[in-house]
C-alpha cells in the first residue's frame, strides 16, 4: 500500500512538515487550504513557499470542491473546525448536515474515496459539546464513522506531558477501516485492552489509568446502535473521557494520565528562546496594564435585563515563567490580550513579549517558517492555530509501520495464491 495522503485545512502544513519527518515515503497528493472571509490567503502562501506551487495545492473553498476529482489516497489528515455538527432530515434529499459546517466536507471526501487510515485534529472541547447536549457532537462524528465502516480511537493529548515546550492539549481521532490488516489483527483483544496497551496512541503516547482506585471508575462501555444520524444528532449524549474507541455497536472510553514511565527530557519555554530581541518585543511604561489584565478579578457587572452578577477570573503568572513549558499559544498571541506570553528576558531581564520565531519554535516548526510575505500579526495568529509537528511526527512513525504491515499481509495473501494456483 503506497503511502500517498490528501490534507484537508492544511494551514501552513503542519501536518505535512510532521509526517514528512517521520518517513520519506508519506507522499502528499493533494492538499487543501481556504481562508474564508480573506482576500489574501497568506496561510496558503505559505504552504505552497515551502511545498511548491503545484496543481494538487488547492486554495478554494472545500465546500465548493468536487469530492470525486480529489485523488484516491490512503491516509486523510486535517485540523478541522470546532462547530455545530447537528443533522436535520430534508424530504427527499434524505439526511443533510449543517451548512457550511466542514466535518461534512470530511464526511463527503470519506464517502467518494474511502481512504484506509484518517488522522484528525481538534481542541478538546469537542468531547464536550455542545453545553446543552453534552458529546453530541462528537457523538455524530463517530456515527458517520461508523456508518462507513471505519473502527476509531481518539486521545486528548497534552504536548508537554511528551516533552514538548508547550502545554497545548489537543484531541486527534485515528480512525481504519474495518477491512483493513491492522483492523482485523486488533479484533483479539478487548476495547480496553487497545486503549490501555496494543492502539495506535499508546505506542507514541504511552498513558495508564489515572489511579487503580479511580480505574474502573473513569472507564465506560455503551452500546452504539442507532438507525439513522438524526438519532445520534437528537438524543445521543455521552461523558466521553479523553480516551477511547469505537468498534463495532461499542464505544469505550476511559481517562488517561501520561504514564511515570515515560522518560524524555522535559523542554521549557527558556530552550526555545532567542537572543538578542529587537526593541520592539519589549514593555515600556505598559506595567500597569498588563498587570491589571493578568491579575485576580471580581467585578460587578449588569446584564442586559438589568440583573447584576459578579464576573470573577483568576490571576495568570507575570511574567510567565520560563523553567517550565509555556501555556497554551492562542491566535491572539501578537495582541495586548491577557492570555499573551509576558516573560522576563535571560539576557536583559527586561519584560517582553514572544517573538514570532519564538511561537514557531513551540509548535516545533523551524525558523522563520511563517515569514513568507505575511504581517508579524498573522504569523502569531497562524502559529496559535497550528498543531505541534513533533507530535505528528511520533504519529506518522506508528502509522508508516502499520501502512507496511498492510503491504506485508497483501504480499503475503499473494504469495499463497500463487503457491494454490
Amino acid at each position: 500500500m503506497e503511502k500517498s495522503v490528501v490534507e484537508l485545512f492544511a494551514g501552513v502544513g503542519g501536518f505535512r512538515l510532521g509526517l514528512g519527518q517521520a518517513s520519506e515515503e508519506f507522499k502528499f497528493v493533494w492538499a487543501n487550504q481556504w481562508e474564508p472571509s480573506r482576500k489574501a490567503q497568506d496561510a496558503y502562501e505559505c504552504y505552497i513557499s515551502h511545498f511548491g506551487n503545484s496543481d494538487i495545492h488547492s486554495n478554494e473553498d472545500i465546500n465548493k470542491v468536487d469530492k470525486n476529482d480529489i485523488p484516491q489516497h490512503s491516509v486523510l489528515v486535517g485540523g478541522f473546525p470546532c462547530q455545530d455538527y447537528s443533522v436535520a432530515r430534508t424530504g427527499a434529499q434524505g439526511i443533510k448536515g449543517k451548512k457550511g459546517v466542514l466535518w461534512w466536507d470530511i464526511y463527503e471526501i470519506l464517502k467518494a474515496k474511502t481512504p484506509p487510515f484518517v488522522i484528525l485534529e481538534n481542541v478538546d472541547r469537542l468531547l464536550k459539546s455542545p453545553s446543552s447536549q453534552r458529546g453530541k457532537d462528537f457523538g455524530v462524528i463517530l456515527g458517520c464513522f461508523k456508518e462507513l465502516d471505519y473502527s476509531v480511537e481518539w486521545r486528548v493529548i497534552n504536548a508537554a506531558d511528551y516533552g514538548f515546550p508547550q502545554r497545548r492539549r489537543r484531541i486527534f481521532i485515528f480512525a481504519y477501516k474495518n477491512n483493513t490488516s491492522y483492523a482485523k489483527g486488533l479484533k483479539e483483544y478487548n476495547l480496553n485492552e487497545i486503549i490501555e496497551h496494543t492502539g495506535f496512541f499508546q505506542q507514541g503516547f504511552p498513558a495508564e489509568p489515572i489511579s487503580l482506585e479511580l480505574s474502573n471508575k473513569s472507564k465506560s462501555t455503551f452500546d452504539f446502535i442507532f438507525e439513522d444520524l438524526i438519532e445520534v444528532s437528537d438524543n445521543f449524549t455521552l461523558e466521553f473521557s479523553n480516551a477511547g474507541i469505537m468498534r463495532g455497536n461499542e464505544i469505550h472510553t476511559q481517562q488517561l494520565c501520561a504514564s511515570e514511565c515515560y522518560t524524555v527530557e522535559q523542554q521549557t519555554l527558556k530552550d526555545i528562546l532567542e537572543s538578542n530581541v529587537d526593541e520592539r518585543y519589549y514593555l515600556n511604561g505598559e506595567l500597569d496594564d498588563w498587570l491589571y489584565m493578568k491579575g485576580p478579578k471580581r467585578i460587578e457587572r449588569t446584564n442586559k435585563n438589568g440583573h447584576k452578577y459578579i464576573f470573577a477570573e483568576g490571576g495568570i503568572a507575570f511574567p510567565d515563567p520560563v523553567d517550565k513549558p509555556a501555556r497554551t499559544m492562542l491566535t491572539s498571541e501578537s495582541s495586548k490580550n491577557r492570555s499573551t506570553h509576558i516573560i522576563e528576558d535571560p539576557l536583559t531581564g527586561r519584560k517582553r513579549k514572544l517573538t514570532p520565531i519564538e511561537c514557531e519554535r513551540l509548535n516545533g516548526f523551524p525558523d522563520n517558517w511563517t515569514n513568507t510575505g505575511m504581517s508579524e500579526r498573522f504569523r502569531y495568529f497562524c502559529m496559535g492555530n497550528a498543531l505541534v509537528v513533533g507530535l505528528i511526527e511520533k504519529m506518522g512513525i506508528t502509522l508508516s509501520e502499520i501502512i507496511d504491515g498492510e503491504t506485508s499481509s497483501s504480499s503475503e495473501k499473494e504469495d499463497q495464491l500463487t503457491a494454490v494456483s
